[in-house]
């Protein structure tokens, strides 16, 4: 009787064959411009979709085993094709990463020439520093509204409030937050790090406060969820 055929580290994935777009480095992706660097990481989010539904059709994920408990490769699926979407998935993943902090780098420099600017709305409130920096009237149209926050929350931190109409969330806004899907992906992506948040909120005298809020998407809070807040589309 002949030993198993032992594949060595047949669980990594291989190189993929094939056209690929290239590693997205901190150096390149500087070279990008925003608009650029959107359309790169909506490319990447489709092929990502379009990837995992290869690994759906074979009744695999990334963790599936490719061998069976004797060691041979296991005969009820397509190891190869498992492998090399495996390994472009990964890939893709670091480019993602790449990209996603590139967008952000761009819009810290963004923010951070609105603050140098004059052109900034007046504050009467003691607690501006905690909730963030006033910016500019030069803002989005609101594309979503906060519900509710829970004290103590990431969102809570952040100096969010109830009521607050959200302008802009990172990279989202409402040209593309595609019913706040996009929203949740942006959370998903940055847990752990900072996120823009610009909002408009009305005071007592039924002016509108235009606040810069930084958030910072975390688990260990106590409470469900990354922010421990509730929005709503408008």
């Amino acid at each position: 009787m002949g030993l198993p055929l032992r594949m060595d580290n047949i669980h990594a994935p291989t190189v993929p064959a094939g056209p690929s777009s290239g590693r997205v480095t901190n150096g390149n992706a500087k070279q990008l411009s925003f608009a650029e660097l959107q359309l790169k990481k909506e490319n990447m989010e489709a092929e990502l979709k379009a990837l995992g539904s290869v690994l759906d059709s074979h009744g695999a994920n990334m963790e599936t085993p490719l061998t069976t408990t004797d060691g041979f490769p296991r005969a009820d699926i397509d190891v190869p094709q498992i492998r090399t979407t495996r390994a472009r998935i990964i890939h893709l993943k670091n480019d993602y990463k790449d990209i996603m902090n590139a967008i952000e780098k761009h819009l810290h420099e963004h923010f951070a020439s609105l603050q140098d600017t004059d052109d900034v709305v007046p504050t009467s409130t003691t607690h501006a520093g905690m909730m963030g920096d006033y910016i500019p009237q030069t803002l989005d149209e609101p594309f979503a509204k906060v519900n509710s926050v829970v004290t103590d929350s990431p969102a809570d931190t952040a100096g969010m409030k109830a009521g607050d109409e959200i302008r802009s969330f990172g990279y989202v806004n409402k040209r593309n937050h595609d019913g706040l899907k996009k929203v949740a992906e942006c959370v998903q992506g940055n847990e752990g790090q900072r996120i823009l948040v610009k909002v408009s909120r009305r005071t007592e005298s039924s002016t509108s406060q235009e606040l810069q809020l930084n958030l910072i998407p975390r688990r260990d809070w106590g409470g469900r969820g990354l922010l421990g807040c509730h929005i709503l589309p408008l």
